[in-house]
């Protein structure tokens, strides 16, 4: 398959994973109307284009919690990100280094932070979930510390698990599931031989280096689903902002209220997301939600966004609805179960060459530069 656009790398996941990976990553909660939302909003906002602006200079690095990176994306959590390539946090963070973005490590990978943190040139960020193991939580935080890590990624809105019915349909979980599992991969000798069997050990690397055993699939379903904590408020965060030293996100904000609390809370940043639409089906977008959050703290706190991102268009849009940077979840894991490192590089480029179109043709010529001028009215998300 030639590959042309990032959106291409999704159909060419989808013939190399087994039903279970790729519905897993590519599914969202309830009847996935937030899912399609996310996208449907996003590409709806529409821009102004400009012309004669001598775009000779243009510029798509930024500054982000101390870092530089070549253009305002991040690779953003994904969990079990090792079960869609060879070893694959280890490969998405080596192309993230390679193209000079940062790299998002989530707390349920299959590589351990000891593994993926020295595999790269520059350091990498951690993400952690709020959980009623709160022994898990600061043995997490001293190991990521200890290798480097320089920015915690706190995501709050999972108190529960989405009501995911499509991995139930697919063989990631429900009756049977192991074995469905097994036919499927029998099914997909190329992922079978390069990742079911040469890409072991498939356990939760971070969850296993504290438990002292060994944690396979079913260990990653029933762990999660005994430490969501239902409980969790702004006071179980405060140990944590304490002990963490270093650049603190708060990861799953949609309303300019919860915004403005994580303000006072001592936040270095928020990331506005709906959890790509696995969480609340029915809530708003993220590109609806957005400009309201940037109008309460904008300047105040580092603004991020995710879902609904697949291309460098809509890195753009995400920056002019108020983004000071962009992670990318699926369209960068779509890429990594397609064709590893060398798949995540690639989109990469993809998407800083559209990025780099769509800045020249709405004559902008930095990323600082970018804002709600430069989108055309009316737009879904700009009302």
């Amino acid at each position: 398959m030639i590959v042309s656009a990032p959106t291409d790398y999704r159909a060419a996941a989808r013939r190399r994973l087994p039903p279970f990976l790729f519905h897993y990553i590519d599914g969202g909660a309830g009847a996935e109307d937030t899912l399609a939302r996310n996208v449907a909003d996003l590409a709806a906002v529409a821009l102004r284009q400009r012309v004669l602006r001598d775009m000779s200079g243009l510029d798509l690095s930024t500054r982000l919690f101390g870092e530089r990176l070549s253009m305002p994306v991040a690779l953003g959590p994904v969990g079990l990100t090792g079960m869609y390539a060879r070893r694959g946090e280890v490969q998405a963070a080596q192309a993230a280094a390679a193209r000079g973005i940062a790299y998002t490590l989530s707390t349920v990978s299959v590589c351990a932070i000891e593994e993926v943190a020295p595999a790269v040139d520059r350091p990498i960020w951690f993400q952690l979930y709020v959980l009623r193991d709160r022994g898990f939580m600061r043995n997490a935080l001293e190991r990521a510390k200890a290798a480097g890590c320089t920015t915690l990624v706190f995501t709050v809105d999972m108190p529960v698990p989405g009501s995911r019915y499509r991995d139930a349909h697919s063989g990631m979980s429900g009756p049977w599931a192991a074995w469905r599992r097994y036919a499927q991969a029998v099914a997909h000798p190329r992922w079978a031989w390069d990742v079911g069997l040469l890409g072991r050990p498939h356990d939760l690397g971070n969850v296993s280096r504290y438990l002292g055993k060994p944690t396979g699939l079913e260990d990653y379903i029933g762990w999660l689903a005994a430490n969501f904590d239902p409980s969790i408020a702004w006071r179980d965060l405060e140990w944590i902002r304490e002990f963490w030293d270093g650049p603190m996100v708060v990861k799953g904000i949609l309303e300019p209220g919860d915004a403005r609390d994580a303000v006072k809370f001592g936040a270095d940043g928020i990331v506005v997301s709906n959890h790509g639409g696995r969480q609340l089906d029915g809530t708003v977008s993220t590109a609806r939600a957005l400009p309201a959050i940037a109008d309460a703290v904008k300047g105040e706190i580092a603004i991020l966004a995710d879902s609904g991102v697949r291309t460098g268009m809509d890195v753009l849009r995400m920056l002019a609805l108020g983004a000071d940077a962009v992670l990318l979840g699926r369209a960068y894991v779509y890429a990594l179960a397609a064709a590893g490192r060398r798949g995540v590089e690639h989109v990469l480029e993809l998407i800083d060459r559209e990025l780099r179109v769509a800045m020249t043709l709405t004559g902008t010529r930095s990323i600082a530069g970018v804002d709600r001028g430069i989108l055309a009215e009316p737009g879904p998300a700009a009302r």
